[in-house]
């Protein structure tokens, strides 16, 4: 079967993918069980815990604030779900004790009954008890993060060999440090064994989709976080990569991307059959990741997956079914070699000659409109759809103040991570994007948004971000550089466990019951 792969720009790390006609996924009927349905459902099997997070007021003008809970203006016409906050966990009305009087009397009526069904009994208990201890711990962390959140200082006071947050790139400092040292101390991953190479259990390490892979890949070496044991699990990861789904399974030019919803609607009914995990939450506690363009399309043929899993996406689209409070924003990656070896720093500010600087080709309607208005126009905004001959674009990038990160046809760029690399000041041009780990971060902070109608006033919003602040940002750049690193042995701190802990915060997020 042939592959169908993007091809990759190798001057710019562009990729451009051949993109079916759009058509609608459901009918009206069908859209009311894949919305309605699971979600009434769920409400007898997980107790739903909303949380949401007040963010700063920055003090970068381009970047627009939330009010009133509110995320306006990653898009004019949108507003974002809730963001998830570590400190807005509220323990009131849940109940943590322990299965005593239930268990002994559950096992008395089995002796009476039936003297063989003691030790399914017994088993039973024993695994509901197991949850209840786990929920048990998850309360305490909750209140534990909460007592956190109270302290308003812009450094963690917890002690921390490697290194303690500070500083306004993050929301909360001692909340967060709090938050991942409970994570640290309570994660334990159940990865499912199910499922054959390569489409499921292995990923991409050296392309555009290198996040995808390298997670997969540290999961099923199985030294951080991971058990074997699946009731002692605070999550179940799904292995299947939507990359390799789609190299196998596509047939180019078909259009045709049923075969690859099918293959993962296939594999939640082998694990929803062998074991009783997805069917205790409904998948509340299970995640999968994809920075495919195709992985949201590929949850929805599964309900349950789309609404009430932890979907772990590069393409966190507001406007098509991204839910920040369950759902993770997936950094995007793009690693060539499979290393960052000079990948990473830049030259000083004082040596940064360029205002601003892009390099890509056509892909989707913001790209046209950059191109249009500034390829090859201005001595200050560089602009070009290809390199001329003999510029290296990563030496662009070290040497440019900001560099712009306009989203393609999808609303993911690589772009945005090289510029941190770079120690570039990256200037976010996107709609309905949530940036990775914006439930720890403030990207105001480190970050400029301009909204895609201001794409002809790049200059004067550029030019008036005064030499002051910028040298704040760009500190402050090299300062959240450590979170979006992907070491080749994940180290704390680093892009592997902060999508760990965003995908943490989630579990946090909700109650599991027995049923």
């Amino acid at each position: 079967m042939m592959i169908m792969m993007m091809m990759e720009d190798q001057k710019h790390g562009e990729g451009k993918m051949e993109h079916y006609s759009k058509k609608p996924f459901f009918s009206s009927f069908s859209l009311f069980l894949l919305v309605l349905l699971p979600s009434l459902v769920l409400v007898f099997l997980v107790c739903k815990i909303d949380l949401e997070i007040p963010w700063r007021i920055g003090l970068d003008k381009d970047f627009s604030s939330l009010q009133n809970s509110q995320l306006h203006s990653f898009s004019n016409n949108i507003s974002s779900p809730k963001l998830l906050d570590p400190a807005a966990l509220d323990l009131k009305e849940q109940s943590f004790s322990p299965p005593t009087e239930e268990s002994q009397k559950t096992v008395s009526e089995n002796k009476e009954s039936n003297g063989k069904g003691v030790t399914s009994g017994m088993s039973k208990i024993k695994r509901y008890s197991k949850l209840k201890k786990i929920e048990e711990n998850l309360g305490r962390a909750r209140a534990s993060i909460r007592e956190a959140a109270q302290l308003h200082n812009l450094t963690s006071i917890h002690h921390d060999p490697d290194y303690v947050p500070s500083g306004p790139i993050y929301r909360n400092p001692n909340a967060f440090h709090r938050s991942y040292l409970e994570m640290e101390r309570l994660l334990k991953i159940y990865v499912y064994k199910e499922g054959e190479p390569p489409m499921f259990h292995e990923g991409p390490c050296k392309s555009i989709y290198s996040t995808e892979g390298r997670f997969i890949h540290e999961m099923e070496k199985g030294n951080l976080y991971t058990t074997n044991d699946p009731h002692q699990a605070l999550l179940y990861f799904l292995p299947f990569s939507v990359v390799n789904l789609v190299q196998y399974l596509y047939v180019p030019n078909s259009h045709e991307v049923n075969a690859i919803g099918v293959a993962v609607s296939d594999y939640i009914n082998v694990i929803s059959n062998k074991h009783s995990f997805w069917n205790r939450s409904l998948g509340a506690d299970h995640f999968m990741l994809s920075c495919h363009d195709w992985g949201p399309h590929t949850t929805s043929y599964v309900p349950f997956l789309f609404n009430n899993s932890i979907r772990v996406l590069c393409n966190a689209n507001v406007s098509e079914g991204f839910r920040p409070s369950k759902d993770v924003s997936f950094p995007e990656i793009h690693l060539r070699t499979g290393e960052i070896d000079g990948l990473l720093g830049g030259l000083s500010p004082s040596r940064r000659p360029v205002l601003a600087f892009f390099a890509g080709r056509l892909h989707g309607h913001i790209r046209y409109l950059l191109l249009q208005n500034w390829k090859e126009k201005d001595e200050d905004v560089l602009v070009y759809d290809e390199l001329p001959s003999g510029i290296s674009y990563n030496s662009m990038l070290k040497k440019s103040r900001f560099c712009l990160c306009p989203s393609g046809y999808e609303v993911a760029s690589p772009r945005v991570v090289e510029a941190i690399y770079a120690e570039c000041v990256p200037v976010l041009i996107s709609e309905s994007y949530v940036p990775p780990f914006s439930d720890v971060l403030n990207w105001n902070s480190f970050a400029v948004q301009i909204q895609v109608k201001d794409i002809p006033n790049i200059k004067e919003i550029l030019r008036g971000i005064s030499q002051t602040q910028y040298l704040r940002m760009q500190r402050r750049v090299k300062q959240v550089q450590r979170h979006f690193v992907l070491n080749g042995t994940p180290k704390r701190f680093d892009a592997f466990h902060m999508i760990l802990h965003s995908i943490w915060l989630r579990r946090l997020n909700i109650h599991i019951q027995d049923n």
